[in-house]
């Protein structure tokens, strides 16, 4: 077996286990046994870090539910051979040259060398950074809800926002209601955004900043641009939707809520899944901008998922130096080569491939408005979770589909399609080119 096809049999394998263990009685509040179809919907959105769900985490999911989905979180966030590397590294167990091949595929780090240090830190930022966050976000959530769920909300919702998952425990204002009581808090926001934002920069741009700290000319060109692109969209899509939202989904905020408001929804958008404002209200300025943000998504070897920031960049400085007639494209100072740009077409395509006729496939299914099931169809191949509340109310079809788009999503489409197809040798002669008419 190939490493892709390894990683989508390990994916797939967790999936099956987590919904097995959902469909037990004690797993559900109400001690039934909860319908197959909506176990596996949840595992897979959790296993994929999605965030898209059919029945309220707090609401259907016992303390027991909630932690099956917490492990899947975090081992669908980190990638399963980042926890079997953890495991091995506890009982000394050596690695060889094939595990390390599965680890750096699993990580998306094209090199070898050094892979498993790499792997001890990223498990140690990890629980630097999450611990960081669940102990501030139990500052509040103690208040609200006593010392020992406090502790339990905080640590769960600092797991889910870090690994972009956007699951949540707050059914008790109201099923499916996420982050929405806390519009106006900035302690809870600007938690939740910052374990968003670091989570979805990837594991190498971390290398980069724990060997260099601010030094940013000893970056990797790979990290200079997922930095640079990262903080445009992100700021630039919060000062859209400040406008776009005043008389929609931010009607009747004061100022500094309409900020947060904005600041969090470009930022969620980023794959993470949460919202503090319903979804379903945005304007349609604002749907379209979240659903290219959501498509863009996060950075390679992140727990984020999307077509990805360097895909995005790539594919648009091809574009403006073919407009200028120019043999080369890159950035600082750096030439991007000619097999980053099929990778990223490929990407792009397959993607855009997948989000269409899945589309199709669910229009034809459900008679649901076409923009709000291309958002949610584009939320689950991007692994994203915002929806603007059509998931509950699919039927079994559409629900597959959106099930196989999250797996697709997070083992990634070219790479599932590589995974799939069969590998033939290059023939030794090519057939004559012959040129077409192009635009």
């Amino acid at each position: 077996m190939s490493q892709t096809q390894i990683i989508s049999l390990g994916f797939f394998l967790i999936i099956i286990i987590g919904a097995l263990l959902l469909s037990l009685p004690i797993s559900s509040r109400s001690r039934q046994v909860t319908p197959f179809l909506d176990c596996l919907f949840t595992a897979t959105s959790a296993s994929c870090v999605t965030g898209l769900v059919t029945v309220d985490t707090y609401q259907n999911w016992s303390l027991f539910g909630q932690c099956v989905i917490l492990v899947m979180i975090q081992i669908g966030g980190l990638g399963f051979m980042t926890i079997a590397t953890f495991f091995f590294i506890l009982i000394k167990k050596k690695l060889g040259l094939r595990e390390r091949q599965v680890l750096s595929e699993s990580i998306n780090t094209p090199e070898i060398g050094g892979i498993l240090q790499l792997a001890k830190r990223i498990i140690a930022v990890t629980a630097v950074i999450e611990g960081t966050g669940a102990a501030l976000l139990s500052i509040r959530f103690c208040k609200l809800f006593g010392p020992a769920k406090g502790i339990f909300y905080g640590i769960f919702h600092s797991v889910s926002a870090f690994c972009n998952a956007g699951f949540d425990l707050f059914g008790s204002y109201g099923a499916f209601s996420s982050l929405t009581p806390f519009v106006g808090d900035v302690l809870v926001n600007i938690v939740i955004m910052c374990l968003i934002i670091i989570g979805g920069l990837g594991f190498l741009v971390w290398d980069d900043v724990l060997n260099y700290g601010i030094k940013l000319r000893k970056y990797r060109l790979h990290s200079k641009i997922v930095l640079f692109i990262s903080a445009i969209l992100v700021f630039g899509g919060a000062v859209i939707l400040f406008f776009t939202e005043k008389d929609y989904s931010n009607s009747g905020f004061g100022i500094g809520e309409r900020i947060l408001a904005s600041l969090f929804g470009s930022v969620t958008a980023r794959t993470a899944g949460f919202n503090t404002v319903d979804t379903a209200s945005l304007s349609p300025a604002g749907k379209i901008l979240t659903t290219v943000l959501m498509f863009i998504g996060g950075s390679p070897g992140s727990t984020a998922g999307g077509i990805k920031t360097t895909t995005f960049i790539t594919l648009l400085l091809f574009g403006f130096s073919y407009i200028r007639k120019n043999n080369s494209f890159g950035m600082f100072g750096r030439r991007i080569g000619a097999d980053m740009l099929e990778k990223a077409t490929a990407v792009f395509v397959t993607n855009l491939s997948l989000l269409l006729v899945s589309s199709v496939i669910i229009c034809a299914a459900d008679a649901l408005p076409v923009a709000d099931v291309i958002f949610e169809t584009t939320s689950a191949v991007a692994t994203v979770g915002m929806s603007t509340g059509i998931t509950r109310s699919l039927s079994t079809v559409s629900r597959i589909t959106i099930i196989f788009l999250m797996y697709c999503g997070r083992v990634g489409s070219l790479s599932f399609a590589g995974a799939l197809a069969e590998r033939k040798a290059p023939p030794p002669v090519m057939p004559p080119v012959e040129k077409i008419t192009i635009g």
